[in-house]
């Protein structure tokens, strides 16, 4: 399949990471690349995000590649943010890779089918290329949904992105008016993902959380592959966020899905769901309540 939608690469400064997930690009050939960096932190950093965005030369095949390189340090943050604007201000649709997101090769051309799927639909605003079920397999399509934006390597719409909102302003109301019953039915699960957005509403250092809250906002719903197509290879200590190598997320096997069956039913997979908050966003530590625990926004890794 030839990869028509466009793809975004987002890179800083760890150019190892960056050739291999370059390199999974590069075979699947896209028209057009969009590259996205931030600038050095400090005088010692700019050679490694020299090296990063030097990489993207070795583009051979045709390809239109626009770049948006800041010579100053945004932040994982703002910086994503402010590159995804630059992008859905261009285009109606983009895949989306970060630097330590390396691809399956069908990832591309599952993103692709389902965009063109679910271009329309508008209870549909993020496609995944993780599954974090454990090796459980929760349907017998390609796919299932979520009400969880798993976002190691993902697709969504310029008519989705347009909810999003680095300040969440509508936090207060959305708080106040209990709206989260109506997203998450566990009330550990409530009282998590109020903490969150409470202390994330203001912080300029990430940004997958709020986007989580925008979809929440809007009912908004993602797809999961039945499978994982994305495995997170930056778990290391040169990382922002997520350090620790042992993680049982780091670099989690993948397997492709070629041929895409859709289901019938447009409805959100309640057990995978609450698998994923007991494993991947922490629920069972939280309900142990009798040691510390650990919560995890896509990328990001909090402990306490």
């Amino acid at each position: 399949m030839t990869i028509t939608t466009p793809v975004v690469l987002i890179i800083f400064n760890r150019p190892d990471l960056t050739e291999r997930v370059f390199a999974r690009i590069a075979e699947a050939k896209p028209e057009k690349l969009f590259v996205i960096a931030d600038g050095p932190r400090s005088k010692e950093e700019e050679e490694k995000c020299k090296l990063a965005r030097a990489i993207i030369d070795k583009v051979d095949w045709d390809c239109d590649v626009l770049t948006n390189f800041s010579e100053t340090n945004m932040g994982c943050g703002l910086r994503v943010v402010s590159g995804l604007d630059w992008v859905f201000s261009q285009v109606e649709e983009a895949i989306i890779l970060e630097d330590d997101c390396l691809p399956t090769a069908s990832f591309f051309s599952f993103c692709q089918v389902l965009l063109q799927y679910y271009r329309n639909d508008t209870r549909i605003m993020h496609i995944s290329g993780n599954n974090f079920q454990g090796g459980k397999s929760r349907t017998n399509y390609s796919y299932f949904f979520s009400k969880y934006t798993l976002s190691n390597g993902w697709a969504s719409w310029r008519r989705a992105w347009k909810y999003f909102d680095f300040d969440i302003k509508t936090w207060s109301e959305f708080k106040e008016s209990n709206m989260i019953k109506y997203v998450c039915d566990d009330p550990y699960e409530q009282r998590r993902f109020l903490d969150i957005f409470e202390a994330d509403k203001g912080k300029k250092s990430i940004w997958d959380a709020q986007w989580l809250y925008a979809c929440w906002s809007q009912s908004g719903l993602s797809v999961i592959p039945n499978s994982n197509l994305v495995s997170n290879i930056g778990y290391r200590s040169d990382a922002t966020h997520t350090r620790n190598p042992n993680n049982p997320y780091a670099n989690l096997p993948t397997s492709d899905i070629w041929q895409i069956k859709h289901p019938h039913f447009v409805m959100i997979n309640k057990e995978a769901d609450e698998y994923t908050f007991n494993n991947f966003h922490g629920g069972l530590r939280i309900k142990k309540q009798d040691s510390p625990y650990i919560y995890i926004i896509g990328s990001v890794e909090v402990g306490s």
